[in-house]
This record gives structure tokens, C-alpha cells and sequence, in this order.
């Protein structure tokens, strides 16, 4: 699975993409952990530092503020 946490937007947030498909725009950790859980892995919050699971894209991970 691919999940993509992309830069954050101009009113903050990240858009999440899982597999392809935008999954959402997330706030903090525990959104990115919700849309996780929601596609089918409960122990997300385990994997978001781990490049297999979750890669951060145009941004330092963890990061949501407004660009």
C-alpha cells in the first residue's frame, strides 16, 4: 500500500492518497492514521514512519501547517 501525504495547502492540511486514490486532506497524524485504519489497517500509526507504508511527499513528515 501507498500512501502519499502530499504538501500541505495553502489553508493547511495534506491531501492523503492510499493506492491511487485521494483518500482525504488530513490536519495531523491522526488523520493519516484514520484514513489508514479506514482502508484496512488497524495498527496504522505504527507505520508512519516507515518508508515502505508511508512516504511523505513535498514536505518534512508530520508537518500540516499552511505553506
Amino acid at each position: 500500500m501507498e500512501t502519499c501525504p502530499r504538501p500541505s495547502s495553502s489553508t493547511g492540511g495534506r491531501r492523503v492518497t492510499i493506492r491511487g486514490q485521494i483518500a482525504g486532506l488530513a490536519y495531523n497524524d491522526g488523520d493519516v492514521v484514520e484514513f489508514l485504519r479506514r482502508a484496512g489497517l488497524p495498527d496504522a500509526a505504527d507505520l508512519l514512519d516507515q518508508g515502505d507504508w508511508v512516504e511523505w511527499r513535498g514536505g518534512r513528515a508530520h508537518h500540516y501547517e499552511a505553506a
